[in-house]
């Protein structure tokens, strides 16, 4: 550890001078310089403490006592890579196995999300023997050249993006704000519908798919929950078609939704994917993270002759923390946690809709909640600067939330798993007091009502300004 304190003036300086400027933090106009953080709270250099509803990482808590010791024994012991034998690689495949339906059954360790979602792409298509990947609008599934080809949350923004001729976008099954919404009388088969449409377009150029890939539940692209039978469908095109179901539970997995394990559960007991992709969670902020699939497309991959090495995926302490995390997620009630935290935040947050016509739409499972701001609930306008706004209030009063989605205007919650009841009471608390105060700006007394709406918007968007400088 640096026996040298800087200041945070300095620390800024210093990541300006040789930190990359496309890496971005949080509030940059004023960020927070973090050095410890416990259970849901971090805290800055001055001891401040913020309540942290941003961090899907912490899985069981910041720091969490139990995750600390094993990972710091099996390091006095060994860290070595899994060409040699070691128990902690064979216990922990068996136990996160475990949580998973049985034709899901062989693993492959590797160390983020990014890793895991190129894996899963090399697997299906060595399985398939074809090229065609299938995303969905609005899908993040990592920073690295293969997977921002198939994350339009990255290059919809950059209007000379040319889209690799192997990857096919398709809706995003949002039914509040997407192309078929809550009150179409089938939104499941509807949007499926939409995949199989471009196996036929694919199909008539030549092209085979390989594999449809989707997060179980979509974060970035703004907390959108899938119409329930939505996969099933989907995958009934996929397999027939000779492609894979890749299902990306890094963001969502590990009890998150509450009344599940996995958030692919959620479309219901007869949906098993073809492959899993784990990460950020899964060791509660040490860098690993997991492919899990089935014997068939395990032997498929074997069979290309090529070896497949990984240097630190699954190494002995990676897997005794991630021993320690799934303990302590059963031991705490985590997962039961996140489902009664997350109904009383939700139950919350719909009360706050009745007050707030700001707020278009509530959504969520668990711990894993999005609040979509809208300037009209007919038009569905985002309210992308009071989003923003409500954020920046937040931080003002040590409350960490962030907002996003394809508009920016989706408030997202996905704190460590240990959050409170109180914790939720605060948070909506401080939100009913910040959006009552965005209405008072558009309610001036001597202003008309058009005048009244164009003013407020006028006060958001300079806030927003300044926000982003």
């Amino acid at each position: 550890m640096s026996t040298e304190k800087l200041n945070k003036k300095k620390t800024i300086d210093l990541r300006k001078k040789h930190i990359g400027p496309s890496c971005k933090i949080f509030f940059s106009h004023d960020p927070i310089k973090i050095i410890q953080a416990k259970g849901q709270y971090m805290y800055d250099e001055t001891g401040q403490r913020y309540l942290d509803c941003i961090n899907n990482v912490a899985h069981v808590g910041h720091c969490h006592p139990d995750v600390v010791k094993a990972g710091a024994q099996q390091m006095e012991q060994l860290n070595t890579n899994t060409r040699f034998l070691h128990d902690n690689l064979v216990l922990y495949a068996q136990k996160l196995q475990a949580t998973l339906p049985d034709k899901l059954s062989v693993c492959y360790f590797v160390n983020s999300g990014s890793e895991a979602n190129d894996l899963a792409l090399r697997l299906a298509r060595q399985y398939s023997g074809h090229k065609d990947i299938i995303t969905l609008e609005n899908a993040y599934h990592g920073h690295i050249s293969s997977l921002i080809d198939i994350s339009p949350y990255k290059f919809h923004q950059l209007s000379d993006a040319e889209l690799n001729p192997f990857v096919h976008v398709a809706p995003s099954p949002d039914v509040y704000r997407g192309k078929y919404r809550a009150d179409h009388f089938d939104p499941a088969t509807a949007y499926a519908d939409e995949v199989k449409d471009i196996i036929e377009k694919v199909h008539k150029k030549g092209g085979k798919i390989a594999a449809f890939i989707a997060e179980s539940l979509q974060s970035c692209g703004g907390q959108v929950i899938p119409p329930a039978g939505y996969f099933q469908h989907v995958a009934e095109h996929v397999h027939k078609a000779g492609g894979l179901f890749i299902a990306d539970e890094v963001q969502v997995g590990f009890g998150r939704v509450g009344t599940n394990f996995w958030a692919f559960q959620l479309q219901g007991e007869d949906f098993v994917p073809d492959i899993v992709t784990m990460g950020k969670p899964i060791g509660n902020g040490h860098p690993m993270s997991c492919v899990v699939t089935t014997k068939e497309v395990a032997e498929a991959f074997m069979s290309s002759g090529m070896e497949y090495f990984n240097t630190f995926g699954g190494n002995p302490v990676s897997c005794a923390i991630g021993l320690a995390v799934l303990d302590v997620i059963v031991k705490e009630d985590l997962q039961g946690n996140a489902l009664r935290v997350g109904q009383h935040l939700t139950d919350l947050l719909e009360k706050q809709k009745e007050k707030h016509p700001l707020i278009g739409d509530i959504r969520g499972c668990g711990l894993f909640v999005g609040v979509e701001l809208v300037r009209d609930r007919l038009t569905l306008t985002p309210a992308t600067a009071e989003a923003q706004e409500v954020i920046y209030k937040l931080k003002e009063q040590h409350i960490l939330l962030s907002a996003d989605g394809p508009h920016r205007n989706v408030l997202k919650f996905k704190p460590p798993l240990c959050f409170t009841t109180e914790d939720a009471e605060l948070v909506v608390e401080k939100i009913d007091l910040i959006l009552t105060g965005i209405l008072k700006y558009a309610s001036v007394s001597c202003f008309d009502h058009e005048t009244k709406y164009y003013f407020s918007l006028f006060f958001c968007h300079f806030v927003s300004f300044f926000v982003f400088l």
